[in-house]
């Protein structure tokens, strides 16, 4: 028996010893819902190339007439679009990661999970999170790398204002589809609307709800980075159009690669070494393109970091 006396039941802790635990996959807060993967056009390439054929003389052909009056017999007018004649080419760039392994651990211990398959869970989930940031930030094909200079707007006062981002609008006025911008720019976006007394509305696309403005989308994300200088919190706020069809912005990949399980996703094992090690190779090939120079636009010097100062006073 017991030595003490006042326990005449089985103790709580003492039975948790025979009873299974609940378990959970492992949890990542670093998981994003990944909103521009979601709301880019993306069109297949072969050959992980991409090529962008553009006229050389933009606007409006000027040999192009009216029908004359019905007397008139003139003669018609000539003329002819040229092109570029050297395209730029883009190339598919990868995402690449190596998950070692251990065989005797994915052989012990996979009950009630797989180990080699929340492993390659969490990586491709990092993969995915870096194919964001690329497609954002990449030097040579991110979005913000590639704003044409004419396209390039910032704020009036500091914060961004529904004048602001009006005046966004006015960039890619051609059937906008939706604005990309840290959480908190639409944060401070909201302020900005909710002091001048005209709260943006919002409507659910894939099932969330999302903040618009002249009924274009304000999707979030923290790809865009946040800067301090000069004891100021800066970001930006992107407009885009998205389709081939309306010349818009469109994101790259290449289905059917070699051990793929998802589109351009490829997963396979690269062997077992002499330790028991093995070796998994993680490859995301993906790049995006601006078919025309207004399908982007951006808005420099967002402050996000400044705050309304209301007056609670009651008459």
């Amino acid at each position: 028996m017991p030595d003490d006396v006042e326990h005449l039941t089985l103790s709580e802790s003492a039975a948790r010893q025979l009873a299974n635990a609940t378990k959970t996959r492992a949890q990542w807060r670093g998981i994003t819902p990944r909103w521009l993967i979601n709301f880019l056009s993306w069109t297949p390439v072969e050959a992980g190339i991409f090529r962008l054929n553009q006229v050389r003389q933009e606007g409006e052909p000027t040999d192009v007439e009216a029908s004359a009056p019905r007397d008139a017999s003139p003669d018609l007018p000539e003329t002819y679009v040229d092109y570029v004649a050297n395209p730029r080419e883009l190339f598919l760039k990868a995402v690449t990661t190596v998950l070692d392994v251990q065989t005797r651990v994915s052989d012990l211990y996979s009950q009630p999970f797989d180990q080699v398959q929340e492993q390659l869970r969490l990586l491709i989930e990092g993969v995915k999170e870096k194919q964001e940031n690329e497609l954002v930030n990449n030097s040579d094909y991110g979005l913000l790398s590639n704003v044409a200079p004419t396209q390039r707007i910032s704020t009036r006062k500091g914060p961004p204002t529904p004048d602001d981002i009006d005046e966004l609008l006015t960039k890619v006025w051609k059937e906008p589809s939706f604005f990309l911008a840290h959480p908190r720019s639409i944060a401070a976006f909201g302020r900005e609307c909710t002091r001048r007394g005209v709260p943006p509305p919002t409507i659910t696309l894939f099932g969330t709800p999302f903040v618009t403005w002249r009924g274009v989308p304000l999707v979030p994300s923290d790809k865009i980075k946040i800067e301090s200088a000069k004891g100021a919190q800066t970001s930006k706020i992107l407009l885009i159009r998205t389709g081939e069809r309306k010349q818009g912005v469109v994101g790259l990949f290449q289905p059917g690669v070699p051990g793929e399980i998802a589109p351009s996703l490829s997963v396979r094992l690269m062997g077992i070494n002499r330790k028991a090690i093995a070796s998994y190779l993680i490859s995301l090939y993906c790049s995006l393109a601006v078919l025309t120079e207004d399908a982007l636009a951006v808005l420099d010097d967002v402050e996000v970091g400044r705050y309304p100062d209301y007056s609670h006073a009651y008459a």
